[in-house]
């Protein structure tokens, strides 16, 4: 169970702090909330308690995980799929994963292939949204910049290989 104060990553959201925990009438009975705020935009969730584990709700990285991470996108490879339905589909799967590497192969592919093709709008706002993701974990972990960081990880993620 995690405590107010504690920094934590919501994998579909990216890093924040829980900031309250609340207790709730839902269908006539009481629940807990993490009350869970971005630091990048602000955005506030409430977090059941009893599903924080199943949604997949995790401490964030250190920042010597954050440097093993960072170093190791030059040498992600990624499958690039040709079907945009399918593509979609598995890249939605590995940012649900919560796994950051996974987020890292997502992003390094549609940088790759927006440099070549050019993305959709629905993988742009994918691209946006999994970068957000990394890059907010990353800031936290390090107390960086969010510019900074985003250039570090805009840097590795142009690197080869990719399939």
């Amino acid at each position: 169970m995690f405590k107010i104060g504690d920094l934590v990553v919501h994998p579909m959201h990216g890093a924040g702090v829980i900031d309250n925990i609340v207790q709730e009438r839902v269908a006539g009975t009481i629940q807990e909330y993490y009350e869970f705020r971005m630091c990048m935009g602000g955005l506030l969730l409430k977090i059941p308690v009893a599903n924080s584990q199943v949604i997949g709700v995790r401490s964030i990285i250190s920042p010597a995980e954050a440097e093993t991470l960072l170093s190791a996108i030059p040498e992600l490879t990624v499958e690039v799929n040709s079907n945009w339905n399918k593509r979609y589909q598995e890249n939605l799967l590995r940012i649900k994963s919560g796994d950051l590497y996974e987020v890292a192969r997502v992003i390094k592919s549609l940088m790759h292939r927006e440099s070549r093709r050019g993305l959709s709008t629905g993988e742009r706002k994918m691209l946006h949204n999994a970068k957000q993701i990394l890059i907010s974990e990353i800031v936290l972990t390090e107390h960086a910049e969010y510019g900074e960081v985003e250039a570090r990880v805009d840097q590795a993620m142009m690197q080869l290989p990719v399939c």
